[in-house]
C-alpha cells in the first residue's frame, strides 16, 4: 500500500463527447434536448418593455435553471449570443381572494435578464 509514497499516478484526460464551447464554461451538444423547457415565455411588462430598447430581455425561467442554461436556450433558439445574464428570484406574495377565504398565496417565480450587444435583437411574433 503507498499510501504515503512519493509516486505518483498519472490521470488521464477525459475525452469529451463532440460539442461545441459557446457561452461560459458549459458545453452544448447539438440534441441537448432539456432546453426546450429553459425559456418558459417572454416576461412582458412595462418595465420589461423598456428594457428591450436596450437590449436587455426578460424571460420566465424554471427555478432550477442557470445562467448558463439560458445562454446556451438563447443561442439554439434565438440564434444570438448573450453578452450576460442575470437571475432574479421573485418570492411569493399575499393576495386578496375577495372571497370567505380572503387571502391566498401568489407562486413564486424566477426570471432571467439577458443582455445581448449593440444591434442584436430578439423578435417575439
Amino acid at each position: 500500500m503507498a499510501l504515503f509514497s512519493s509516486d505518483k499516478k498519472e490521470t488521464k484526460a477525459k475525452k469529451t463527447k463532440s460539442g461545441t464551447r459557446l457561452w461560459g464554461r458549459g458545453m452544448l451538444a447539438v440534441d441537448d434536448s432539456r432546453l426546450a423547457n429553459v425559456l418558459k415565455r417572454p416576461w412582458f411588462s412595462e418595465k420589461a418593455l423598456i428594457g428591450t430598447e436596450s437590449g436587455v430581455y426578460v424571460f420566465e425561467v424554471p427555478q432550477a435553471a442557470t445562467k448558463e442554461d439560458v445562454a446556451q436556450a438563447i443561442i439554439k433558439f434565438y440564434g444570438v449570443t448573450p453578452m450576460k445574464v442575470r437571475m432574479v428570484n421573485l418570492p411569493a406574495k399575499k393576495v386578496s381572494l375577495r372571497t370567505r377565504r380572503g387571502v391566498g398565496t401568489r407562486a413564486r417565480r424566477h426570471k432571467a435578464y439577458v443582455y445581448l450587444k449593440k444591434g442584436d435583437s430578439i423578435t417575439f411574433a
